[in-house]
């Protein structure tokens, strides 16, 4: 589209030819302009006589950025100049460098002023005291160009060596967080090409001339590629500016195009003639923007954009452009998403229920539109506080004042396994089979499937023209599922792996309207939660099986295993306003429910990240505070309890407090944890498909071990140091190092160490045979050989661990230890009497004279039960 403006500017004679730049003041009053010659002009706005002059200044100004009290310019003799604008005078130097300083930005408060010159280094010096001062190095380049982002927590600075480097100004000092790459392309500081970071206003995603002379949008939370403003210029691009709502750009070219782009479609809205423009601003308020060229020209243009398109800037600020905004889907699904556990805050506190007003104003609040403040897209946006943030009301949202002494926090759905969209790829699965993933192509996806085992399967790969965005891998096949689009209901796929038929695949319709929360799949059936609060049970190729309205509701996630399901949902609303996670567990072969409603053990504050079952069956799960859960005893009703498994702060390797990571829950298998290690503060794995890491369990009883004696404690075997002590090793076996894989534990006493680990040995072996001995009595008799052998064994590994604690005690202590010492020997399960006769040699061996004798009367105690129980039994019998 071709258009012109309407009041067709005419060029203003401002500075000799050379670069030149222009900003107007935070409350729009003056436009401010510098360039090659030793005068600086201020316009004011809506004036349309002759400028204020400064000619007290510096010659060749290259950089301006302005205040509405001030303004701050940088020349090529290297000094940063203050002016007043109340005075219309030079004030003073802020500072100076040793080589021309090319660009200058203001923080939005004022206090800081950054400076970018032909140096390696970037300053940062305080604007009331220039004795203030901060020097960023990090990047080791000279830097072209540099931006705050609209809150002031960030500066960008855009490199010769084509990579844009971000700093946290929130650090103490301020910190390099990022380096995005691939983005801009190299050049010289002093190259009218521009390649100037410009934040968007709602501060989530920054825009970039990119060398291929396209217009990159990143987001600022992974830093991934967004949408792009493609074949607008024939040639590098020179400026670039946000309207100040963020519904339109402006760029300006070396093919003398000034284009206009709506950020909603990315296409361009007018397109105008001026060549050699270097700089660009909008007017805060107005329709009015105004741009510089390489020839010392300023052009002011009200009316800057037509009337067919100015109402664009009436509106409220608008969203970056994202693929897939977060903000969208939020709207779309009526609450935010999961909290994520770097951005997850404590309880909201709640305001004096004292004052009556208080309590008025929050019945006023009732019919807010309350949104749950969570991170499971991976932007942060609000926490829960009393006071919006600046990017609440990009979608004319905002939240309840205090939204939580009447409306419920709600934990939000997620479907296990999966990740967000960063950029255009997103897991739909992740899983210790294989994983899914999908590009967004625009008109359509592509999805591969990618197993770890090739010898049993074949990845494959498809055009998705459906657009799913869920799915479910196992054995046997993979589930997808898409969302209701227009009048097209939402569609469960299911797609074996093998089959014996021409056609193998079932497509199950959902009813028009209704979407797909979470699903699940099994060897057996197909489960799925939708928005409409029912829970859909199908046979793997599309069968409906069970429909049915669960009790705790909106749902959470769900998760199966054979013929078992588990269900989440948001429950009653506790007194801090946030809604208990109720799980049910329920075998639906046989219709039976094993956990009715049941509470899922959370700590204040924290949110489920994962939910599934175990490779032997036992359901788990993985909280925001990083720690893994099984549960215990859920076959038998009202008896289930949750049992830590694994706390991943207390991990050696995060012991020195050098490393900071998180982990991304895949499986429990072959009793350990299966995750993937994030660094770098992200929370969802990405592209390249990362590594698959394993932890054992340690079930946390100490705090985590001290970074100066972890080295020793590898090397230690949790094993008797004492050569002798054969009867405490007449039970090992060569390939038992179940007691030697557990992390070490935090001590600098070996024996309290070794003590420990026994421990923690013994804890974990009694878990997995108190689960296995659950699972053996709820199969009816369909026990086999092997898990009869295996539940012996895990006995007998229990009962070692107690009998090499004993020896440890023997050791230590003396018999003022002995009662200790004799609590070990009852906790022994064997019931032949070999354990109990071991233990009393050891006591004897260590001169635990006494000891010995309580440990004969154990044995004998233990006997008389044993011949006691079966005597009656044979009574019965003959009855």
């Amino acid at each position: 589209m071709t258009s012109v403006i309407a009041s067709s500017p005419r060029p203003r004679p401002a500075h000799t030819q050379g670069p030149t730049r222009c900003a107007y003041t935070p409350d729009g009053t003056k436009l401010v302009t510098v360039g090659s010659n030793n005068t600086i002009r201020l316009y004011t706005t809506g004036f349309d006589g002759e400028p204020t002059n400064i000619d007290d200044c510096q010659e060749q100004n290259l950089a301006v950025s302005t205040s509405n009290d001030f303004f701050v310019a940088g020349s090529e003799d290297g000094t940063v100049s203050y002016y007043s604008l109340e005075s219309n005078l030079f004030d003073r130097f802020l500072l100076r460098t040793s080589l021309p300083v090319r660009d200058v930005a203001l923080s939005p408060d004022n206090k800081w002023c950054a400076v970018a010159s032909d140096e390696l280094t970037v300053k940062l010096v305080g604007v009331d005291d220039n004795g203030q001062l901060v020097t960023l190095k990090e990047h080791g380049k000279p830097t072209k160009h540099l931006a705050f982002d609209p809150k002031g927590s960030m500066l960008a600075l855009s490199c010769t060596d084509g990579v844009v480097y971000v700093y946290s100004m929130t650090a103490e000092p301020p910190e390099l967080i990022r380096k995005v790459d691939g983005v801009i392309g190299r050049m010289e500081t002093d190259s009218e090409v521009s390649c100037r970071v410009a934040w968007h206003p709602d501060g989530r995603a920054f825009a970039v001339p990119t060398p291929t002379r396209d217009i990159q949008v990143v987001s600022k939370n992974d830093w991934e590629k967004q949408r792009v403003f493609a074949n607008g210029h024939a040639r590098d691009i020179t400026a670039l500016a946000w309207s100040p709502n963020g519904a339109l750009l402006a760029s300006a070219g070396k093919d003398g195009k000034l284009l206009i782009w709506s950020t909603k479609d990315q296409t361009v809205i007018a397109r105008y003639e001026y060549p050699n423009v270097m700089d660009i601003a909008w007017h805060p308020t107005k329709n009015l923007a105004s741009f510089t060229t390489s020839d010392g020209e300023v052009f002011i243009s009200p009316e800057f954009v037509s009337e067919q398109y100015s109402g664009a800037l009436a509106l409220p600020k608008q969203p970056a452009p994202f693929i897939h905004d977060p903000l969208a889907e939020m709207a779309a699904n009526g609450r935010r998403p999961e909290p994520t556990a770097n951005n997850l805050p404590s309880r909201p506190r709640r305001d004096s229920m004292d004052s009556f007003d208080d309590l008025m104003d929050d019945l006023g609040d009732a019919d807010d539109g309350f949104v749950v403040d969570d991170d499971g897209a991976g932007y942060a946006l609000n926490a829960p506080r009393k006071r919006a943030a600046e990017d609440d009301d990009v979608l004319a949202q905002r939240p309840s004042k205090r939204g939580n002494f009447v409306q419920p926090q709600l934990h939000s759905s997620f479907q296990v396994g999966s990740t967000p969209w960063r950029g255009n790829r997103k897991y739909l699965c992740l899983n210790l089979v294989g994983f899914v993933w999908t590009v967004d192509q625009d008109s359509h996806n592509t999805i591969t499937v990618e197993f770890y085992d090739h010898e049993f399967h074949r990845d494959f790969h498809f055009t998705d023209t459906f657009l799913y965005d869920k799915a479910c891998l196992n054995e046997k096949g993979t589930l997808f599922s898409c969302p209701p689009k227009d009048d097209a209901p939402a569609v469960v796929f299911y797609r074996p792996h093998e089959t014996w038929t021409q056609r193998s695949d079932s497509r199950i319709p959902l009813p028009k309207g209704e979407a797909v929360l979470a699903m699940s799949l099994s060897n057996t059936f197909i489960t799925v939660t939708t928005t409409a609060n029912y829970v859909r049970i199908y046979t793997l190729f599309g069968i409906p099986y069970r429909v049915y309205r669960p009790k705790s509701t909106p749902m959470v996630t769900c998760a199966s295993w054979r013929d078992y399901v588990l269900t989440m949902g948001n429950g009653p609303v506790g007194p801090d306003g946030m809604c208990r996670l109720l799980y049910t567990i329920e075998n639906i072969k046989r219709d039976e429910i094993c956990q009715n409603e049941d509470t899922v053990a959370l700590p204040p504050g924290a949110t489920v990240k994962s939910v599934f079952f175990s490779d032997n069956g036992d359901p788990c799960i993985y909280d925001s505070t990083g720690t893994l859960l099984t549960l215990l005893h859920w076959r038998q009703p009202s008896r289930a309890s949750w049992i830590p498994l694994l706390d991943t702060k207390l991990l050696p390797r995060l012991a020195s407090g050098r490393k900071h990571e998180s982990y991304f829950p895949i499986a429990v298998a072959d009793s350990k944890f299966h995750c993937i290690i994030l660094k770098g503060g992200d929370q969802y794995p990405y592209f390249p498909r990362p590594l698959l890491s394993e932890f054992d369990f340690s079930i946390p009883l100490t705090s985590p071990p001290s970074h100066n004696n972890t080295k020793t404690k590898k090397n230690k075997k949790n094993k008797p140091t004492n050569p002798d002590d054969s009867d405490a090793n007449m039970f090992s076996d060569d390939d038992d190092d179940d007691d030697n894989n557990n992390p070490p534990l935090s001590t600098d006493d070996p024996s309290t160490s070794e003590t420990l680990a026994l421990t923690q040995s013994y804890l974990l072996t009694s878990l997995l045979t108190t689960q296995l001995t659950d699972h053996l009595a709820a199969s009816r008799g369909a026990t086999t050989a092997a898990r009869r052998a295996r539940l012996a064994r895990l006995e007998l590994d229990a009962d070692k661990a107690l009998l090499q604690l004993l020896a440890v005690e023997c050791r230590e202590g003396g018999e003022e230890r002995g009662m200790r010492a004799l609590e070990v020997v009852a906790l022994m399960r064997d019931r032949t009497g070999r354990m109990v006769e071991a233990a009393g040699k050891i006591a004897e061996r260590y001169g635990r004279g006494v000891l010995g004798g309580k440990i004969r009367e154990l044995g004998e105690e233990r006997v008389a039960r044993e011949w006691g129980a079966e005597g009656e039994g044979e009574g019965e019998g003959e009855d």
